[in-house]
This record gives C-alpha cells, sequence and structure tokens, in this order.
C-alpha cells in the first residue's frame, strides 16, 4: 500500500493535477462493553485503505479505495480527477495550498505494555471489577441502577506522501474508557454521570487511570448531592469552576469558533458558524491572565500527533494569549486563503474521510493559585466541580451549563452541596470574568466530531481550575 500510494501520486500528476496526495491508513480497533453487569455485543474492527486528494484548477477531488488494486487505482484516481475538474467550473475562488516544508518523518508510540498482549478476560475482568465497584452499596453509600462502560482500544499507522516530497509514516495505540452511570437516591431523584478518560499510551495507561476507585468516588459524589444537594442561591455570585467544566467550556467556546474552516463558511450548513471573524486577530477577548492553547504534541495526550494529515508538523497554537485573539487553526487551504500558513490542524478519522480542520487538545494554561487560594476570597458562591447537561449555540456565543458535583462557598470555605446550578454566560462575558486560575492542570478525553459525512477524532479538553467573579446563576 505504501508503493501505491506513491504511484497514486504519481498518476494523478500524469492526469493533470496540479497537486496530489495519498494518504494510507490500517486502524484496528477493539471494544468491550459491559451494560449492568452483563457483556454486550464486542466491536471488533479493521479499516485498512488509501484516501487520495488531487488539486486541479484550483479546485479539491477526493476518491478512496480498500484495497491494493492497481487497476482500482487508477480509476479512483481519475475519480478525484473529474470531480476537481467538475467543481473548478463552479468556484469564484481558487483553492490555494499554503508552502510549507517538505518534510519525511517517521514517528511512533511505543507502549510500554502493548494492548495486544493484554488477554481479553484481563480487559473484561476490569469492567467486572468496576461493576462490582459500583454496586456495592458499603463503598458507593448509593444505588446505581444503570451501569454502561466500555474499552475502546486502537492501534493505527499511517503512510503519507505528496507531489511536493513530503513522506510521513507513524503507528500510535490508544486506548479509552467510557463510563455512563445513574445514581439513584429514594425520595430524593436520580442523576446520571459520565466519565471519559483517554491515552496515546498501552494497557500502563488503563493501569495507572485505578478505574474502580475512581468510578466509586464519582457515584459516592453524586449520591452525596442527592441526599444532601439545596437549591443554588441566585444572583450575581462569583464561581469557581473545575477543570472538568473549564475543558468543556474552553474546547466548544474557542476550539470549534477558532477553527478556520468555520470562520470561512465552510462548516455553517454542518456544524455551526462562529462569531469570530478573521478580522478579530488582535483583539481582546478576556482577561490578561487568559491564555488559551491546542497542543498536540504532549506526549501520551489522547489527541497526540507529531504530524498532521497533510504532512504538516505540529506545534502547540496559542488561540487566546493574555486575553487577546491570537491565532486560529488552520489546514494548507485555510493557512493560504487568510495568508498565514498551516498550523498543523488538518485531521482525517480514516482513510475514507478528507482531513479537514480540527482540535486536538485544546485546554486554558495555569495560573499560580492554588485550589484554597481561589476559594478564601469568595464571600458568597458556587463550586462547580464537574457539568451535566450543557447548550451553546451554532455561533459558539451563548452558552448555559449545568453543574453536576457542586458545593456552597461561603466566608472563603467549601460547605455542603448544591444541586443543579445553572450558568448562563457568553464567550467574551466566560473569558472576561476570570480573575484568578489554579496552578494543578487536569484533562478529560472526548471524541470530537465534525463534518460530512461526519468524523470523530480523539481530543482532550482541560485546563486548572477557575475563578469567576460576579457573574449571573440560576438553577432548578
Amino acid at each position: 500500500m505504501k508503493d501505491l500510494a506513491e504511484l497514486a501520486v504519481e498518476m494523478a500528476l500524469r492526469m493533470g493535477a496540479d497537486y496530489a496526495e495519498a494518504r494510507f491508513h490500517d486502524d484496528i480497533s477493539n471494544a468491550y462493553v459491559l451494560r449492568n453487569g452483563v457483556p454486550e455485543m464486542a466491536g471488533f474492527e479493521r479499516a485498512r485503505g488509501m484516501g487520495i486528494r488531487v488539486l486541479v484548477g484550483g479546485s479539491l477531488g477526493f476518491a478512496s479505495l480498500n484495497r491494493p488494486d492497481k487497476a482500482l487505482l487508477e480509476r479512483r484516481v481519475r475519480e478525484a480527477i473529474s470531480m476537481a475538474r467538475a467543481s473548478a467550473r463552479m468556484r469564484k475562488e481558487p483553492i490555494r495550498f499554503s508552502e510549507e516544508p517538505v518534510e519525511e518523518a517517521r514517528w511512533e508510540v511505543k507502549a510500554k505494555e502493548p494492548l495486544g498482549d493484554v488477554p481479553i478476560e484481563e480487559k473484561m475482568a476490569l469492567l467486572y471489577d468496576v461493576d462490582k465497584a459500583l454496586t456495592s452499596q458499603e463503598e458507593v453509600r448509593a444505588q446505581v441502577p444503570f451501569r454502561l462502560l466500555q474499552l475502546v482500544e486502537t492501534e493505527t499507522e499511517r503512510y503519507f506522501v505528496n507531489s511536493e516530497g513530503t513522506k510521513i509514516w507513524c503507528s500510535v495505540p490508544r486506548v479509552m474508557f467510557f463510563a455512563l452511570i445513574t445514581v439513584l437516591e429514594p425520595e430524593k431523584g436520580t442523576e446520571q454521570d459520565m466519565v471519559q478518560k483517554g491515552e496515546s499510551k498501552g494497557w500502563e495507561a488503563v493501569r495507572a487511570w485505578s478505574l474502580p476507585e475512581h468510578m466509586v468516588e464519582r457515584a459516592r459524589a453524586i449520591g452525596h448531592v442527592l441526599r444532601e444537594g439545596v437549591s443554588p442561591p441566585k444572583g450575581a455570585l462569583d464561581i469557581v469552576l473545575g477543570s472538568n467544566v473549564v475543558g468543556l467550556m474552553v474546547h466548544e467556546s474557542c476550539g470549534h469558533p477558532y477553527e478556520a474552516d468555520r470562520i470561512l463558511g465552510r462548516e455553517a450548513a454542518q456544524a455551526g458558524e462562529s462569531f469570530v471573524k478573521p478580522d478579530m486577530l488582535g483583539q481582546r477577548i478576556g482577561a490578561e491572565i487568559v491564555t488559551v492553547v491546542d497542543d498536540p504534541t504532549i506526549e501520551g495526550s489522547y489527541g497526540y500527533y507529531l504530524y498532521d494529515d497533510e504532512g504538516v508538523r505540529a506545534r502547540r497554537r496559542f488561540l487566546i494569549k493574555d486575553g487577546v485573539i491570537n491565532e486560529f487553526l488552520h489546514n494548507r487551504e485555510t493557512g493560504a486563503a487568510l495568508g498565514v500558513g498551516s498550523n498543523g490542524a488538518a485531521r482525517a478519522s480514516r482513510f475514507n474521510r478528507e482531513p479537514i480542520v480540527r482540535m486536538a487538545n485544546t485546554f486554558m494554561l495555569p495560573g499560580d493559585h492554588s485550589f484554597e487560594e481561589l476559594v478564601e476570597d469568595v464571600r458568597l458562591g458556587i463550586y462547580i466541580k464537574t457539568y451535566g447537561e450543557w447548550n451553546i449555540d451554532d455561533r459558539r456565543y451563548n452558552m448555559r451549563f449545568v453543574g453536576r458535583e457542586c458545593y456552597l462557598i461561603e466566608r472563603g470555605e467549601l460547605k455542603g452541596p448544591v444541586r443543579r446550578p445553572v450558568l448562563e454566560i457568553t464567550t467574551p462575558g466566560f473569558y472576561g470574568s476570570i480573575d484568578a486560575i489554579g496552578k494543578e492542570l487536569s484533562f478529560d478525553a472526548g471524541t470530537c466530531g465534525k463534518g460530512d459525512p461526519p468524523q470523530g477524532v480523539p481530543v482532550w479538553f482541560g485546563g486548572p481550575d477557575v475563578r469567576l467573579r460576579n457573574v449571573p446563576l440560576g438553577g432548578s
């Protein structure tokens, strides 16, 4: 398939392409599922094939194939060329790609404990251990009548080549744990909780998560809120947000609206628009202490990569720097359109999807406050440690988050739990209200969706705890 990828590029150039690239994927995925202690059908998937993209007359064409057949390859290349030529007749402005360095590289993540070396029985035994812990009244101190537990492992090998001479090979294992549980407290109601962890590592990552203990801690906290939680105070309050909440807010209100294809209108009919416009670079949107980055190069992270799916070297992107809109996420097309070049943000979920602008690991940089310092001078406020439901409009400007595990703050001290405080705020209002940032950094994993056909890619979102001053709070 590596030889066929290079042949695809040669064919495309002979057929008149101005630029051509081929990207071979070999993706293996295994999923193990336990629902209420009963195993459900697991998923074992292998997706192996090649995507071909060409630039002809200022338009793009894309095609794919899933078997090593030279005759089929030639047909697919012709289809991509034909698609681009047909599209060129309709375009008002030609597509250009930014000029990027030619790269030749091999990179991989070497697992300390390869996923394939761990018996399936051990993987299922872990899920059983988590389920057993969640059903222990002595441990959880609440009922957990619904428990969906899932373990997903993937191994991907990719080879990228383009007509400029770039050649990139990589191999990455990833592992993810997902849990959805319902906690019940008689006469008090129910509350759901969702947990997702993921890293680009082997089984050693799963061992470090201590999943039975972690899930018991989460369920116990929700049970405590159900039993003793009171209605939150209303009005303008100080709020301390936990990393779990900050990570999602940053992902949704900074990462997505800073995707340059969204800014330029491509995503309008698919995932929405953006309140951000190209001329807003350099405009203040938050307090000076706020810096938000997207960084694919964090070793072990769920969204880890060193080169994107256009062969561009990855780097940390400073989306908001010192409270100012600093840069957008770019692939080669949007980088050329806005005259700044790509910053390595093109990703494709599999071989039969084109690379589009995506996040990797989006988070707020930590500050210099301990958690105690964030809380100590709050006269009356709420600590929202984790979120429940959330909403954001398709321009990523108006947000609504409902707290799940939350506590009252009085005179600088954490008090008892409160139920479902509601934070409704605009994106500038969120970043502009932050007056202190914690020093501890943590992450949650996720699968970020975008595109048509849809693409889900692994990401991290996270950050430190932060304090907001004098923001309106509602609740049920």
